[in-house]
């Protein structure tokens, strides 16, 4: 049986703050605001597999009411998931995902965010894709307000 799980997620840009995309610091004058270390990457992937699995979303099984949860590393939910589709006999097939950020430029990032990624969920390097947009300086990704990304899953039982 296949299941298809899509995910998404939003973070404010915001200053004082790291920038972690797919598990890894970026350097760049600003981070992402959000009750976690606000990996917004990390995050559209945990809804889309959650998303597969029927398990509700992200704010469900991580409310952001927790303090816990607060600046808890994103990579830390992400095992939190896998563990729980794998106890659902589910393994993971591929993940394709979009990065959308004006800036910086992200493309010397992908091949070490996907290691990470790789690594978490006992997957090849093949199976994960990420990309890297920018929104042509248009809405509030394009005014640097914000970063967006969205993550598709296959899932196979």
């Amino acid at each position: 049986m296949f299941k298809i799980g899509q995910g998404f997620d939003l973070h404010r840009i915001v200053t004082n703050r790291k920038l972690i995309l797919g598990g890894i610091e970026i350097p760049a004058e600003f981070g992402l605001d959000g009750h976690s270390d606000a990996d917004v990457l990390l995050h559209a992937i945990i809804d889309a597999l959650i998303g597969a699995a029927a398990l509700g979303d992200i704010g469900k099984l991580f409310p952001d009411t927790e303090q816990k949860y607060k600046n808890i590393d994103s990579k830390i939910l992400l095992k939190d998931v896998y563990a729980q589709i794998t106890e659902e006999g589910y393994q993971i097939n591929n993940i394709d995902s979009t990065i959308i950020l004006e800036k910086p430029k992200l493309r010397d990032y992908i091949d070490a965010m996907r290691e990470v990624i790789a690594n978490l969920l006992d997957l090849r390097l093949d199976q994960i894709s990420i990309k890297a947009k920018t929104s042509e300086k248009i809405g509030i990704v394009g005014r640097g307000e914000a970063a967006i990304a969205e993550a598709i899953v296959l899932l196979i039982k």
